[in-house]
């Protein structure tokens, strides 16, 4: 497929394929901003819940470790809501702050996929306009003297392209939005994990008291 045809192609829609191809760099552009930034994410909060799980008790140098290893990513705001709160606040207190901070966190997991669930609705449609849209070019041969058939099929053929192409592209972005809808329950689920394996680790006993009473016992034995 030469280039003179593709574009034949996209004046024979008055444009449309023009509008699709657009449509098609928009969505690919969405899919591989959100994959490289939910696949991050799911791969540290796996790290952060293995270590985690690994640990019978939370103190604030294991804080500063998860809060280092969690860098930007989701997990980050769940870490530093309960570093700031847990010395101070009783479970349920600090169960709801962390409920909070998951809330706050959650329209940036799914930041810009309402772009692709438009262009999955809008390109099908798009595509059918663009091929009517070629219909009328192809059929107005029919008004013309000494009009061949050959002309109406090839331009019938060549109007079918429009919704061809909306519907590929509706084909992979939908693909795309499921699979990173699951990525976006994924992170969230695990969130809520963490959430529940600091609150049973913590089992609300503030963190500075709890140190230091840690501090005057090896104190004590020491001075023995």
């Amino acid at each position: 497929m030469s280039l003179a045809y593709i574009i034949h192609l996209a004046n024979y829609s008055d444009g449309v394929l023009y509008v699709l191809a657009l449509l098609f760099l928009l969505a690919t552009a969405v899919m591989l901003d959100r994959v490289w930034y939910l696949r991050r994410a799911i791969l540290r909060g796996n790290m952060m819940v293995r270590k985690m799980a690994a640990m019978t008790t939370l103190t604030r140098a294991d804080f500063d470790e998860l809060r280092t290893m969690a860098g930007k990513q989701p997990e980050a705001v769940l870490i530093d809501t309960a570093m700031h709160h847990v010395s101070e606040s009783d479970p349920a207190a600090l169960n709801s702050r962390m409920d909070e901070a998951i809330l706050l966190v959650a329209p940036r997991l799914d930041q810009r996929l309402w772009l692709l669930d438009t262009i999955v609705t809008l390109a099908p449609l798009l595509g059918l306009f663009g091929t009517i849209i070629g219909m009328f070019h192809a059929f107005s041969v029919l008004a013309k003297p000494g009009h061949a058939p050959a002309e109406v099929t090839g331009g019938v053929a060549d109007a079918l392209v429009a919704t061809a192409f909306g519907i590929l592209i509706a084909m992979l972005g939908l693909a795309a939005f499921n699979m990173l809808q699951n990525q976006v329950r994924l992170i969230l689920h695990q969130m809520e994990t963490l959430r529940t394996m600091i609150l049973n680790r913590t089992d609300g006993s503030p963190l500075v008291p709890l140190m230091a009473a840690r501090g005057s016992a090896r104190e004590i034995a020491a001075a023995k």
